[in-house]
């Protein structure tokens, strides 16, 4: 499966100027945990997710200390710039999601932006990967015998199971369609692997 067929897309952006509490504000009304920021041409310049933005907003409650707390020295962040990551991992819309998984559960990520040359086209999310895990074992196996059947009206015939997103083909079928059949399992949204039986 590509990034293209899993990613959120229109993506929300926010410009490196907006302040921290609108970038807040944005991420209630959309329902989002990350947005990537964009400088004055629309150019990728960082991401800021809900952690970055709540870090210094709320002041301590002198009601709740027996002594007045300390004070920051100085002031809390206004901008959006001060506060998001600027060393970004980005993806492509033509990568492979399994391997764009991988690094981000590897790497503690939760928020991808993905990039057409300059331009953020989307956004692949924890949530994003949820969601294809959670598709339906009936619907993978509509869609994997659907595609099959696209792409190769007068191949081989296959009996198609499907269980927690694992696909069972069985067929008799030479080496170069079951390669076909299996590449083309394996671009289903929610397949987690193949297996090709005679």
């Amino acid at each position: 499966m590509l990034v293209r067929e899993a990613m959120t897309s229109p993506v929300v952006t926010i410009p490196t100027s907006a302040t921290v509490r609108q970038a807040i504000r944005v991420l209630l009304e959309h329902d989002l945990t990350a947005l990537p920021v964009v400088d004055e041409s629309g150019r990728l310049a960082g991401i800021v997710s809900e952690t970055d933005l709540l870090h210094h907003v709320f002041e301590h409650d002198p009601r709740a200390f027996t002594r007045r707390p300390a004070t920051a020295a100085s002031p809390a962040p206004r901008r959006v710039e001060e506060v998001m990551t600027r060393d970004v991992e980005i993806t492509l819309p033509n990568a492979d999601f399994a391997v764009l998984a991988e690094t981000m559960l590897k790497a503690r990520i939760t928020n991808v932006p993905v990039m057409a040359g300059s331009e953020v086209v989307g956004i692949v999310s924890s949530r994003d990967l949820i969601a294809v895990l959670a598709r339906d074992d009936a619907r993978i196996r509509d869609d994997v015998l659907a595609a099959i059947a696209e792409y190769g009206p007068d191949g081989p015939r296959w009996d198609v199971s499907v269980h927690d997103g694992v696909v069972r083909l069985r067929g008799r079928a030479d080496a170069s369609a079951q390669r076909i059949a299996d590449v083309i399992a394996r671009a289903i949204p929610g397949v987690t692997s193949v297996s090709i039986e005679d």
